[in-house]
């Protein structure tokens, strides 16, 4: 189950629905438990591999290139510069780059007619319910903040 807030966007006032995260982020080692219950793969072997992925995949990048994993999707860098451009192509430098970011597009599969008909990351079956709400026997209710005290564990923007 997925969940959503509503909110306000200051921009044009109107309202829309937010994802939201809930808990603790899953664990290398949780990954990696169950990596090796669907695989013939042990734990420990799935924990190295997954520990070393970031290494592998920042040294391909480094290099220019983009890293795709099969059922996973393409990583690749983005450079961002200063705000400061340049009059002309001549005068673009390296030192103008300020940032890098990884960026992720995950893997989709097209028919013929080139519509997406699978993305590996996104669960076809996904059931979404507003964040403090619950379904009971009448389909509605407000049972209050799910996630015990605080937020409940609420990332708005987990990667920044």
């Amino acid at each position: 189950m997925a969940f959503f807030k509503r909110i306000q966007k200051a921009i044009n006032n109107l309202w829309y629905p937010q994802s939201v995260t809930v808990g603790k982020p899953v664990t290398t080692r949780e990954v990696a438990d169950q990596l090796s219950i669907i695989s013939t793969v042990t734990r420990g072997d799935t924990y190295a591999v997954i520990e070393n992925l970031g290494i592998v995949l920042s040294n391909y990048m480094g290099q220019g290139r983009t890293v795709k994993i099969d059922g996973v999707g393409t990583f690749y860098y983005t450079a961002s510069s200063t705000k400061k451009g340049v009059a002309t192509a001549k005068e673009v430098t390296a030192s103008q780059i300020n940032g890098v970011r990884v960026r992720f597009i995950p893997e989709v599969e097209r028919n013929s007619g080139r519509q997406v008909t699978t993305r590996s990351m996104v669960n076809t079956n996904v059931f979404w319910e507003e964040w403090g709400k619950s379904i009971t026997n009448s389909g509605s209710g407000d049972s209050g903040n799910q996630g015990g005290s605080g937020d409940g564990g609420i990332e708005d923007d987990p990667l920044g």
